[in-house]
């Protein structure tokens, strides 16, 4: 295994700026640079120095000795002053050592995964808690990388496995009396199994939507404010507005923070019969946008002959309320902060049913095994002479679990997930 090095902290002028190095020969490297070495896990002030004994500057040096590291091999961390140019000559130093190399993007984290200090799971969640904007997305990252989702999934494999051998004892003992019957614990594992993936499935998707942002589309005949009401959201004039009807061509998208949430407000052309080519398009951009949002606001007072229909949760509220008085107006305020908690309950009700999945791929793991369990289940009832292929089909659901935390197939994954991860991490 190779020594490498890298910036583990944002590139540029700073207070204190990370270097870290991990790998066999990371405290012989740094050791020809310092005098006296730090303990394990102890910090200490050092002078860092060039081959030739140039002062390079004066750092605080972390040590940790493998397994006890993020990485699981030796690792160092230098805090140093965070000039360009201090970094660039601790960089340029360590590049010139024959032991080591610049590390790849993400390859601290990936030996962290191939030496087993973290699942696959756990990585995806460093990946999105480095990515996290806000509060929602924080909370929902820390608890992917603390290993939640991993033991949730290792206490169903075992239940599984469990299962597997009771039903495979029983196979080897076919032609001997057996006193006991193994079929109520294993229907209980599998039962009990199928439930928590059920649920766990439902709630992935708000997971998800947590982790990438939600959507809320405003929609509306041409002319209603939502232009303006966007504007009013934003709190900025991010969308054109005028009293000529159409001018929204395309969909314009608000990036927001709604106590927490991530949210994209979405403003759409006024829907109605396209007097052109590409107020149509716009038009078809729209439907299509708003069918796809987490949620609507219809702006208007009538939503017959829409081409859309609202559905559950779905906001319906009067336009232009500095000149009716009632509902909603971006150009006075009026309405706009209820509107925006309205907004923020119905999402934040979604959020409260969010699981710990959050990665499509996850979904797809957990339906494979449930999938599985659903053959398994009618098997075990038809009585022990089809326990050698309920257990088989066990096998299938054990196999998608453990590929859901990284155990198995998925190095076809790993180049694309740490293709995300910064060169430090």
């Amino acid at each position: 295994m190779e020594t490498i090095f890298a910036l583990a902290s944002a590139q540029g002028r700073a207070g204190v700026s990370v270097v870290r190095l991990s790998g066999p020969d990371a405290h012989v490297v740094l050791g020809g640079l310092i005098n006296n070495m730090p303990a394990d896990r102890v910090a200490g002030l050092r002078e860092i120095r060039d081959p030739t004994g140039e002062l390079l500057d004066q750092a605080l040096v972390l040590r940790f000795d493998a397994p006890h590291s993020f990485t699981g091999e030796n690792v160092v961390e230098l805090h140093l002053h965070g000039s360009i140019a201090v970094v660039q000559s601790v960089l340029r130093t360590l590049g010139d050592n024959p032991r080591m190399r610049l590390a790849e993007p993400g390859e601290f984290t990936r030996r962290a995964l191939e030496n087993g200090k973290m699942d696959l799971a756990q990585v995806e969640g460093l990946a999105d808690l480095i990515e996290s904007e806000t509060e929602a997305q924080r909370k929902q990252a820390v608890r992917v990388v603390s290993g939640e989702l991993g033991k949730l999934v290792e206490g169903w494999r075992s239940s599984l496995i469990r299962a597997a051998a009771l039903m495979e004892a029983t196979i080897d003992f076919a032609d001997e009396d057996v006193p006991i019957d193994v079929s109520p614990e294993v229907m209980a594992l599998l039962v009990q199994v199928k439930s928590e993936l059920q649920g766990e499935i439902a709630g992935s998707r708000v997971a998800e939507r947590i982790r990438l942002g939600f959507e809320v589309a405003i929609v509306g005949r041409p002319n209603a404010g939502k232009s303006t009401l966007l504007n009013a959201f934003a709190g900025r004039d991010a969308a054109i507005t005028s009293d000529v009807a159409g001018t929204t061509r395309d969909v314009i998208e608000v990036r927001m923070d709604l106590n927490g949430l991530p949210v994209t407000i979405l403003d759409t052309a006024g829907l109605r019969k396209g007097l052109d080519k590409v107020e149509a398009l716009g038009i078809s951009r729209a439907v299509s946008r708003a069918e796809d949002a987490d949620l609507r606001i219809f702006l208007t007072d009538d939503v017959t002959n829409l081409p859309l229909t609202p559905v559950r949760d779905d906001i319906i509220v009067s336009p232009k309320a500095d000149q009716t008085g009632v509902g909603v107006s971006g150009l006075t305020g009026q309405g706009v902060s209820e509107l925006l908690d309205q907004v923020q309950n119905i999402l934040g009700n979604r959020s409260s049913q969010a699981g710990l999945a959050t990665h499509e791929r996850h979904r797809t793991a957990m339906q494979s095994t449930l999938a599985a369990l659903d053959v398994v289940l009618p098997l075990v009832e038809y009585g022990p002479e089809h326990y050698d292929i309920a257990a088989e089909e066990l096998r299938s659901a054990i196999h998608a679990l453990e590929a859901l935390v990284g155990r198995i197939d998925v190095e076809n994954l790993l180049d694309e997930i740490f293709a995300s991860f910064c060169l430090g991490k």
